[in-house]
């Protein structure tokens, strides 16, 4: 999935050493969207090595390409949205933006020719009550 918009904060970055004794290291980013009513997003990027290559700072137009994941822990459900493209930019905008369209080309045009005279319907007052069959309860 992905979502364009600017950064708006650069959380503080969080670092540890898991179970099996391997460091590991976490930067978090807040993102809103360009939209017309725009939506913050939390998002994270994992791992020193994508922090490295995928540096953001605020006020930054980027495109986020992630994966949205939810585990439960005692009985509570947590969903994380773990970042693995940052792009500089819109780029989505280039992929689905039309293609110019060529300039029309002129066709003969045929002389016009007058329409056939339709009866006239008599005019009926829409809003005046007694101008309908009398059926209908309704006060118009």
């Amino acid at each position: 999935m992905e979502v364009v918009g600017k950064i708006i904060q650069v959380l503080p970055a969080q670092e540890g050493v898991g179970r099996n004794g391997n460091p590991w290291k976490v930067q978090p980013y807040v993102l809103e969207t360009l939209d017309q009513y725009p939506r913050k997003v939390h998002f994270e990027v994992f791992g020193e090595e994508r922090i490295k290559q995928n540096p953001c700072e605020i006020d930054q137009l980027v495109t986020v390409s992630f994966d949205i994941e939810s585990r439960e822990f005692n009985g509570r459900w947590y969903t994380s949205i773990r970042a693995w493209r940052i792009q500089q930019g819109d780029t989505t905008q280039a992929a689905t933006a039309p293609a110019p369209a060529a300039a029309p080309v002129a066709a003969p045009v045929a002389a016009p020719t007058a329409p056939a005279a339709a009866p006239a319907a008599p005019a009926v007052d829409p809003f005046d009550a007694s101008a309908g069959d009398g059926t209908s309860d309704l006060p118009f």
